[in-house]
């Protein structure tokens, strides 16, 4: 019986192993960059003194790297395609801002050990790949009407982590860029009227 359950054990074990092997591999494209991150954080926090406490955090910060990813994505293609001088201007923002938050979301996954995409999740790919198919005045209504929506859902994520997280840096990583999150909502809503 002995020999049976670890039998069945090492059954169970290899595909988990496997997945984490190539999890680990940038050329896995059929994964969810962010559904892989977050499961090897999700092991490797249910493994810790505290199982568990960060799981919370550390998903948000999956969330936001992909998220945060695809705005520099979109941002440059708005550079480089929008109609509206207004628009190629707020993609810049995008890309500069997202950029600089980024490289800090890397930074704090880079010394507390967490694992974070390193290309937009599905969900955000879904966007990068419809709204990079439109260009000029097409692109600015989808976009800026993306934008608006995204950066809502944003703002409330980054609020509750704000406010409830238990991890310090990544709760400060998103106090930090509220703000920044808040004219980005702004500066989209004003185009939007604009586009009307």
């Amino acid at each position: 019986m002995h020999a049976r359950e670890t039998f069945n054990m090492k059954k169970l074990l290899m595909p988990l192993a496997i997945c984490l092997f190539f999890a680990c591999s940038s050329g896995d494209h059929d994964k969810d960059s962010v559904e892989m991150a977050k499961e090897e954080n999700n092991i490797k926090d249910s493994s810790s003194a505290n199982a568990g406490e960060f799981t919370e955090d550390y998903n948000f910060a999956v969330e936001a790297a992909s998220g945060s990813r695809m705005e520099v994505q979109l941002g440059q293609y708005a550079v480089q395609n929008a109609g509206s001088a207004a628009v190629k201007q707020f993609g810049q923002m995008m890309v500069n801002d997202h950029t600089k938050a980024d490289s800090m979301l890397t930074e704090i996954a880079r010394v507390k050990g967490i694992v974070i995409p390193s290309a937009p999740g599905d969900d955000h790919q879904k966007h990068i790949d419809e709204l990079t198919k439109k260009k000029g005045a097409e692109f600015d209504k989808a976009y800026i009407d993306m934008m608006v929506d995204d950066h809502e859902e944003d703002i409330k994520k980054f609020e509750d982590e704000a406010k409830n997280g238990k991890n310090e840096d990544i709760k400060a990583f998103a106090n930090q860029n509220l703000p920044v999150l808040r004219k980005h909502l702004d500066a989209a809503k004003k185009i939007k009227d604009g586009l009307k």
